[in-house]
């Protein structure tokens, strides 16, 4: 059982990444007993990212992480670009690469997409985890897929932002009796996924909740009923982190939290307007003082 948090990116005042702020929030996430860390994914603005930025987080991230196993978040739509990240990321030491399919190609054919996986799996030693979330890139990843490239002994399994239900089980059905890994990104959905036998959450909302979602998730296969009360407990201030802009909302709650000194995103995301984190900073600061 596992919870990752999805690591916003801290950048200093010239806009670079700052690796000072990235070892706060690792000393953030150790302390909510988080199991490891995804670096450039979804809330790490990885698109934003150069690929050379990217390659220098994961190998200082390793490095500043310690014990706390690190996957590196990729997201393009290049062939040669993804392998090469991948590539860069094993040599960092990251215990796997958190991949998205190509989506600037958004009508390409599923049989385009499991080749582009599977050249991927064939041109790596590192483990994959497949990342679905159409809803950022365009494509949705079938349970049909999702059992095509598990066969493949480089993907270890997936991580699911689709916030769709019926994935909870079609998904579980493919990937069954494989030792596959299956993270969801919705939290709300989280007790959901447990009661369908996925291994944990890879979490924005675990940038500012790290040890409640801890507590579920390692509490879940010995007291179910206590963790279904934590996050029945959690679940409006995860709602209310989702109607958050983010990542630019979490990056704030952080800095109203005493861990980032710089809450900005890079273009093209904008910061939150003050109004638009209030009602969350209400809830998280209630969970947190």
């Amino acid at each position: 059982m596992a919870v990752y948090p999805a690591a916003v990116t801290p950048f200093d005042a010239k806009g670079r990444v700052d690796m000072l702020a990235v070892a706060r929030l690792l000393a953030w996430y150790r302390a909510g007993d988080c199991t490891g860390i995804v670096f450039a994914g979804t809330n790490g603005e990885g698109p934003s990212l150069s690929a050379t930025e990217k390659r220098d987080l994961v190998r200082e991230g390793v490095k500043l992480a310690g014990s706390m196993p690190v996957i590196l978040g990729v997201a393009t739509a290049s062939l040669e670009e993804a392998v090469w990240s991948c590539r860069q990321a094993g040599e960092a030491g990251a215990e796997a690469a958190l991949v998205m399919p190509p989506g600037y190609f958004r009508d390409v054919s599923e049989e385009g997409i499991a080749q582009w996986f599977e050249t991927l799996f064939s041109r790596v030693s590192i483990p994959v985890i497949v990342y679905n979330f159409p809803q950022r890139t365009g494509i949705t990843l079938s349970a049909t897929l999702m059992g095509r490239l598990a066969q493949h002994e480089r993907m270890i399994g997936l991580k699911d932002s689709s916030g769709n239900r019926d994935n909870l089980a079609s998904y579980a059905a493919a990937l069954a009796g494989l030792g596959k890994v299956l993270y969801v990104g919705d939290e709300t959905l989280l007790i959901e996924a447990l009661r369908a036998g996925w291994t944990g959450t890879i979490s924005g909302a675990a940038n500012v909740l790290p040890s409640w979602l801890s507590q579920i998730v390692r509490e879940w296969p010995t007291d179910p009923e206590s963790a279904e009360t934590k996050h029945a407990l959690i679940l409006p201030t995860i709602q209310a982190l989702r109607r958050t802009p983010q990542p630019g909302g979490n990056k704030q709650l952080l800095h109203r939290l005493g861990i980032l000194e710089n809450p900005l995103p890079r273009l093209p995301i904008l910061p939150p307007t003050p109004e638009s984190v209030d009602e969350a900073w209400s809830l998280v600061s209630s969970l947190t003082h």
